[in-house]
């Protein structure tokens, strides 16, 4: 049996790290996979969900944000459905990325990436009143679920129903629940009679 000294057993056990090597799939360049789909249908749908995802990440974000600087008599409930509503979308960002990775794209993935890429208007950095954050969400949501229902269109047109079937079945459904959510908060009925 051979022995190795103690510098050749630090070799093995030491991280290599600072490593540096070109990438091995450049964003927006498509490899082949078995799934029984066209390559113009793959591109099309990747384009699509990557559009998606950019907007599904900044309406995770702008949960967060609500969750963190939320406040008022509601506090409590509304910090709550936040921090819920936005553990719910990190679940369609993790499968839409799987999605685009399935079909042979790169999914989006870094926040400089996101702005440049999200149709969800910014937010300002300072503290909204909780009316104004479920308007911001609400019109956030409608965003996506514009775009969600015209994609899902599109892909069944072109034969990719697991993407139709990811954006009907996740993202539009759950999007309508989160949105039925928040829009019952900001109806003006009386607190204390009827």
């Amino acid at each position: 049996m051979k022995t190795l000294d103690a510098d050749a057993i630090m070799a093995r056990v030491t991280p290599i790290d600072h490593q540096h090597a070109v990438e091995i799939q450049p964003f927006g360049h498509l490899v082949r996979m078995p799934i029984a789909l066209s390559e113009t249908v793959c591109k099309e749908s990747v384009e699509n969900l990557n559009q998606i995802l950019a907007d599904t990440i900044t309406l995770r974000d702008l949960y967060k944000k609500h969750h963190w600087q939320v406040a008022g008599p509601t506090f409590m409930q509304l910090h709550l459905l936040f921090d819920k509503h936005a553990s719910e979308q990190s679940e369609l960002v993790d499968a839409l990325a799987e999605r685009v990775q399935t079909l042979g794209g790169v999914c989006v993935a870094m926040a400089h990436d996101i702005i440049d890429t999200t149709l969800i208007p910014r937010a300002p950095k300072g503290r909204e009143s909780a009316p104004m954050q479920i308007s911001r969400l609400l019109h956030a949501h409608e965003i996506v679920m514009t775009e969600a229902r015209a994609m899902a269109h599109r892909a069944s047109e072109s034969g990719d129903e697991g993407t139709n079937d990811l954006l009907v079945s996740e993202i539009v459904r759950k999007n309508e629940l989160q949105a039925w959510f928040l829009a019952e908060h900001v109806i003006d009925v009386p607190l204390v009679r009827g």
